[in-house]
């Protein structure tokens, strides 16, 4: 039987009131006349205090007197401790609440001055942000030279989850700069979160041998961009770009009719590289062998001139996003002969003075053995692709 206190109530000492005893351990509560046995062996062997004008001063003066006492106290103030314990932990837990109600908290900021964590507390609720780092490429451009590739990244720029890496990084077509490993290339993208995507632009990407594998092994799920435009007006652009250049260097050139047609066979001649890019078939299926079809969208880069917001949506939806860049991210610059774009803060960006050149005068027979050479090649890009481009 466990401990417990004991009430012995006198009922015989009326004249005194009723008698607190003691406190006895091991016994239960005696309060019956029948007990009157065993209550004189309690009072006897165990008492500890007693009214005094029931038993004689020796035993109020017995050592068990002080001890239950001390018992008592000593229980009382557990009891108070443990009180004052639940109050404090009440107060404890009630003051955050109390505190965070709609409240601005600082964090340390990181690099660039920007907050390392930013947090806005609702209601009491902590909304914590994460902190922007540089992250590998989600999205790249891959090509194809004098497409329309920068055209697009400066579109794709306008959309709020989308960050750019602004310089053409050449990271898997250049064997110095890949072998800089991976963290390296990472180095060179902007700061992002874990909600946007960032993308690079590197348009000899498509037509290197070895980059589709080497992008695959760092991420085999990214996302492809390939800006395709008719390849008779690609090949004059790429010609036009090499002869401003050269022209900008005092250096001699040649006229493009000589450089894409052989003057003894009167052919086209196919050792021209420009000629060589614009056969887009030949390489883009070297990337389907390593990439799935869906993982590659395929961009008009014709359209891209007269109807950039028709691409962009398309892009969108393929990078699932939501369709965020309007009719007011764009306008068309008369003088230029091309859109510009207006991002957030309303700041107009057209394309420097370097794209979008004039192209020179061609030979008409020449366009023609041109476009005659390119059609077979273009049917056998159209069925690898499923889409047919008015290519005429």
């Amino acid at each position: 039987m466990n401990p417990q206190t004991i009430l012995i109530i006198d009922a015989h000492q009326r004249q005194t009131g009723p008698n607190v005893h003691c406190l006895v351990a091991g016994m239960s509560r005696i309060d019956s006349p029948t007990n009157l046995q065993a209550k004189k062996n309690i009072l006897t062997n165990n008492i500890s205090c007693l009214n005094p004008g029931v038993l004689n001063k020796k035993h109020c003066r017995s050592r068990r007197v002080g001890h239950c006492s001390r018992d008592i106290l000593v229980l009382l103030a557990l009891l108070g401790c443990l009180f004052l314990l639940v109050i404090m932990l009440s107060n404890d837990l009630n003051t955050p609440r109390m505190m965070l109600q709609s409240e601005e908290i600082s964090m340390p900021l990181g690099r660039n001055g920007r907050s390392v964590l930013s947090a806005k507390v609702d209601s009491g609720s902590v909304s914590v942000g994460e902190e922007r780092v540089q992250r590998l490429p989600q999205c790249i451009i891959i090509g194809v030279r004098k497409g329309g590739t920068r055209a697009l990244l400066t579109l794709l720029n306008l959309h709020p989850s989308i960050r750019i890496a602004n310089e053409e990084v050449h990271f898997f077509d250049n064997e110095d700069q890949f072998y800089l490993g991976p963290d390296w290339y990472k180095s060179q993208m902007p700061e992002t979160s874990k909600d946007e995507i960032t993308i690079e632009k590197s348009p000899a990407y498509f037509i290197t041998e070895e980059v589709a594998e080497r992008i695959h092994d760092m991420n085999s799920s990214i996302k492809l961009l390939l800006v395709l435009r008719n390849p008779v007006v690609r090949t004059i652009s790429d010609y036009t770009q090499i002869l401003a250049n050269k022209k900008l260097k005092n250096r001699t050139f040649e006229y493009f009719e000589d450089l894409a047609v052989n003057a003894d066979t009167g052919l086209v001649n196919t050792n021209y590289k420009a000629i060589q890019i614009s056969l887009y078939h030949k390489f883009l299926r070297r990337w389907k062998k390593v990439f799935k079809r869906r993982q590659i969208h395929i961009v008009d880069g014709d359209n891209l001139i007269i109807n950039p917001l028709q691409e962009i949506k398309q892009i969108e939806t393929f990078l699932n996003l939501p369709h965020k860049v309007t009719q007011k991210n764009v306008y068309f610059n008369k003088s230029r002969g091309f859109y510009c774009f207006i991002n957030a803060t309303q700041h107009s960006n057209c394309l420097k003075s370097s794209k979008g050149r004039k192209h020179p005068h061609v030979d008409s027979e020449v366009l023609r053995k041109l476009s005659d050479f390119f059609r077979p090649h273009n049917h056998k890009l159209f069925k690898m692709i499923g889409r047919k481009f008015d290519w005429t």
